[in-house]
């Protein structure tokens, strides 16, 4: 919510006069002007989200009765006195490659949609 918050108050309101004063209507300001300009802190937004999700092992436990998330699966080779590291170690991998290939799709928005509502 901040990222977004601050970012969007970054946007130069004179872009904004600009369009109202050729016509433009507030949704039309909104998606030619203002969306392009804050594609960069959207999919940040995006990525943190996704992440969170992803990594949510709470609600895979509580909402997975039938068909089970990587996370769950994982979860379930844990034991009380050992785990099986030969199965938990591959599979840790293998649920690490979904969220590397959403940050390097996002990568070039990702740090620019970080610093942009930093500094004003």
């Amino acid at each position: 919510m901040f990222l977004l918050r601050n970012y969007f108050l970054g946007i130069p309101k004179e872009l904004m006069e600009a369009a109202r004063i050729g016509g433009a209507s507030e949704w039309r300001i909104f998606m030619r002007v203002v969306l392009p300009l804050g594609l960069p802190a959207l999919a940040s937004l995006a990525i943190f989200q996704f992440l969170w999700v992803w990594n949510d092992l709470l609600v895979a436990l509580t909402f997975g009765r039938t068909t089970q998330p990587i996370t769950v699966a994982i979860f379930t080779q844990l034991r009380q006195f050992g785990a099986n590291i030969n199965i938990i170690a591959p599979a840790s991998f293998l649920s690490l490659i979904v969220p590397l290939a959403v940050f390097f799709a996002f990568q070039r928005y990702f740090a620019e949609g970080l610093l942009a509502g930093s500094v004003k």
